[in-house]
């Protein structure tokens, strides 16, 4: 035990003699948190639209001045035709463009119905889906109003019927997307600075040629690597106690559930990282490549955790990929105790996993290093 201690001590006397280790372990986590979370949004804002009006009538006009009233919507220029159209659409000058046919007013009128012809930029398929949405909203509500400027002024009055619905938003009742993106950033950076760090750290010994001599020494295998990765174990939690506050203090994310139960399993989380960080130290002998090899499964486990994109939204190869993803469970699970506030039965499954990875990585990663006496 004594053993033990004393290469902790060495490793975090190594850590904060290392100016520049103290400014990646500490500055920059609050500065990715701050930066990252306002800048990582699904909201679909400051949407620029033209109109190509080739009505001019009371009904174009309720549709238009509806759209300029949305606080999402820009209205750039009124286009004359849609060949101009089309050319602000290519130059980027415009991301919709909504062409209001000739006698709009009159299709209303007499057919009860008219149609719209819009085009949108769909290079972000994505962002184009969510701008089809809102303008289809605005269309049904244009719709309302047209009905009533319309209708009310003939003398067969209409009795205008509709189902109004009164939607209730749960866990996340002001839809403040900080609120779902802050938690799962969180674990990106906690994993993120762990993995390079453990990562680099044995190479580290290598490339000073400090590990030979280690090696010679009567120190146990399991000593020395409780001792190296202990530090950085520890730091981890660190982070994540820095990250809580800022999560709490600067977006007002709720914490619902158990702070003791994302420590807890934050801490068996750790222990998995870290053994992923041994694993390739092992097999690298420089700290330039196991950086690249490092960030290489870091790329994927953030593109396949469902921070970004949708588990549910994958094909199904990439779905059952995802099982062995373990960002994937972190994100889960904080989110589901900090924004649900689940208790241990409703993360136990999560929980189980990650455990045996953790058993299943450590014991790898113990079993590829080598050490000779």
């Amino acid at each position: 035990m004594r053993t033990i201690l004393f290469i902790i001590q060495k490793e975090f006397k190594q850590i904060f003699r290392d100016k520049s280790m103290l400014r990646l372990i500490f500055i920059l986590p609050i500065l990715q948190l701050l930066i990252l979370s306002n800048a990582a949004t699904f909201d679909v804002k400051n949407i620029r639209i033209s109109f190509i009006d080739s009505d001019n009538s009371i009904s174009s006009r309720v549709l238009k001045d509806k759209f300029n009233a949305n606080s999402y919507f820009s209205v750039t220029k009124e286009l004359t035709n849609p060949k101009e159209g089309l050319d602000f659409l290519q130059k980027g000058s415009t991301d919709i463009v909504i062409e209001i046919p000739n006698q709009f007013e009159k299709m209303l009128q007499n057919e009860k119905k008219a149609e719209l012809q819009i085009q949108i930029n769909a290079i972000d398929a994505a962002t184009a889906g969510v701008q089809n949405v809102y303008v289809s909203q605005i269309v049904q509500q244009v719709n309302q109003d047209i009905a009533v400027k319309i209708y009310n002024t003939t003398e067969n009055q209409i009795i205008l019927s509709r189902i109004e619905t009164i939607p209730s938003f749960w866990y996340n009742n002001t839809l403040n997307y900080k609120t779902f993106m802050v938690p799962g950033i969180l674990v990106l950076l906690v994993t993120m600075l762990t993995l390079f760090l453990s990562a680099m750290n044995i190479v580290r010994e290598k490339e000073l040629g400090t590990l030979e001599q280690i090696n010679v020494t009567p120190i146990k295998k399991y000593q020395f690597i409780i001792g190296k990765l202990f530090p950085f174990w520890v730091l981890g939690l660190i982070i994540l106690s820095v990250g809580l506050v800022i999560s709490k203090v600067v977006f007002n994310v709720p914490m619902l559930g158990s702070i003791l139960l994302v420590y807890g399993f934050t801490s068996i989380y750790l222990l998995l990282i870290l053994g992923f960080g041994l694993y390739i130290s092992n097999h690298t002998e420089t700290q330039q490549q196991a950086m690249f090899i490092a960030w290489f499964f870091m790329v994927i486990f953030i593109l396949m955790s469902g921070l970004f994109t949708p588990i549910e939204s994958m094909p199904k190869w990439a779905q059952n990929i995802t099982l062995l993803n373990p960002i994937r469970y972190f994100v889960e699970f904080i989110r589901m105790v900090l924004l649900k506030g689940a208790g241990l039965k409703e993360v136990l499954p999560n929980l189980v996993v990650i455990l045996i990875f953790a058993i299943l990585i450590n014991g790898l990663a113990v079993w590829s290093y080598k050490k000779t006496n």
